[in-house]
This record gives structure tokens, sequence and C-alpha cells, in this order.
């Protein structure tokens, strides 16, 4: 299928690694030229060197902490007139209400929840005065499936989804399409780290840590570039009518919620 991305500029936020360099390498192959943003300038510049080698597209770095203030508007005036934005950087720590402290609550948020929220003002105001782009944020399915050992990612989640279907239900009649994507589990290098731990200290083994997948749907996690591809998809002129929803890439896992086989 011709996505009609050939030329196009994205910016992906959180692209040195994991989902964001997947949505990058595919955004690439797709014939995009691409703004890459992460905090470490060294992993970008890994990723941005990789990514020109495989396809004859312009890679820009920008190694930028996105949770200080300014920068959203510091990050849109050096990419200009982008015609995609795909939101990903972020993490929010695990915990319940009582393990996760006001200030590790509100630093997260100011990276991923304000983050996302305070990008999609600066790069939103350029697309809706030229009647032309797309945002896809990259979100997380712990806001449609809530988890009380990961409160402030579940609330965080949760919000961002009513911002993107809010933000997304009218801007289509200004030429701007609004979308998220809510991975489950993704095999990243970060998910492996803390399940060989967690199999470390739970079983003395952490070659255990692939037991922890048994559960999930076809029992592994989703590979990052099934994430990247929805998220190509989404922001290709394919996708020219979908605005103001959220997909969840999970392998149904947040439908079974309560259900069981016959």
């Amino acid at each position: 299928m011709e996505l009609q991305l050939t030329g196009l500029t994205a910016v992906v936020t959180g692209a040195s690694k994991g989902i964001g360099r997947a949505v990058a390498e595919g955004l690439a192959a797709e014939g995009c030229h691409l703004h890459l943003v992460a905090r470490s300038a060294d992993a970008l510049a890994g990723a941005a060197d990789a990514i020109r080698s495989r396809h004859q597209v312009t890679v820009a770095t920008h190694a930028l902490d996105l949770a200080a203030r300014g920068t959203a508007e510091r990050l849109a005036d050096l990419c200009g007139d982008a015609d995609i934005l795909v939101n990903n950087a972020g993490a929010i720590p695990g915990g319940s209400l009582d393990a996760v402290d006001e200030a590790r609550w509100r630093a997260a948020w100011d990276l991923k929840v304000f983050g996302y929220i305070n990008i999609c003002r600066a790069f939103h105001g350029r697309m809706k005065a030229r009647r032309s782009g797309v945002i896809v944020n990259v979100i997380g399915l712990a806001g449609e499936r809530f988890d009380y050992g990961y409160i402030a990612g579940s609330t965080g989640n949760a919000g961002l989804m009513a911002f993107t279907r809010a933000l997304g239900s009218w801007s289509l009649d200004y030429g701007v399409r609004v979308l998220a994507v809510n991975p489950g589990a993704v095999m990243t290098d970060r998910i492996v780290q803390l399940m060989r731990t967690r199999a470390e200290a739970e079983h003395g083994d952490p070659e255990r840590w692939r037991d922890y997948f048994a559960n999930l749907p076809m029992g592994r996690p989703a590979h990052a570039a099934e994430v990247a591809d929805l998220v190509c998809f989404l922001a290709s002129a394919r996708a020219a009518y979908l605005s103001g929803v959220v997909y969840a890439v999970d392998g149904g896992a947040a439908s079974r919620a309560g259900n069981r086989p016959f």
C-alpha cells in the first residue's frame, strides 16, 4: 500500500530507542524526512546515522529536555512547518498512590502529560494556520485498563486519551488530524531489563524473564515495529478520514478484562 508520505517532514520525540526509533525507521522507509528528538545527543546521532545509511532522507537531531518550559515552542521553531508530529517521549514510574510522591509524579507528568500537551499546542497552531498536518500521540494501555500499581501512569494516560479525543474531534475542520495509539506491553530493551530484574528478585534467575509474558496474547509482547506500522498508517493520507480516535495495539488484552473463553 502506498502511504503517500514521500517528501513529507515528520517530528518524532523519544526517537533514540524503542517505539520512537521504530516509528522513525518506518517513516523514513516511506520517504519522510525526519526531526528526531530525545535527551541524549549521542543516542540521537547513532539513530540518525543508521537511518541515513538505510534510507535516502534527511535527518536532523535535537537533544532537548521536553519537560522544560519553553522547549515545545523552541522545538516548533527548529522544525518549521512539519507535516507530522509523533509524541512518544516520557515514561511514568510505577507504584501505588503511597509509593509515588508528589515530586516524582509531577516530574513524570511534566515530560509526558504536559510535554505532549505543550508540544501539541506549539505544532497544532502552525498546522491549523496552514490547514494541514497530523499529530499522533503514543500513549499507553494503562489509560484504558487502569492499574492500582501504576496509578500515576493510568491517570496521566487517561488524561492524554481525553486530550487527543477532544482536540481531534474538531481539528479536521481546520485540516488537522489528531489521533493516538495505546501500546500494551512492547518488546523493548526497557521491558527486558525490567523483567530480568523482576525474575532475579522473585526467582533468583534473571533468565526466567520470558515467563512473565506467558499470559499475554500470542505469548509475547508486541514488537515495536508493529506499533510503528500503525503510527505510519495513521499519519498517512490513507487515514484521511480518521481523527479524534485512540487505537490499542495490545492483541486484545484490554478487551479481555473479566472475560474468559468457554
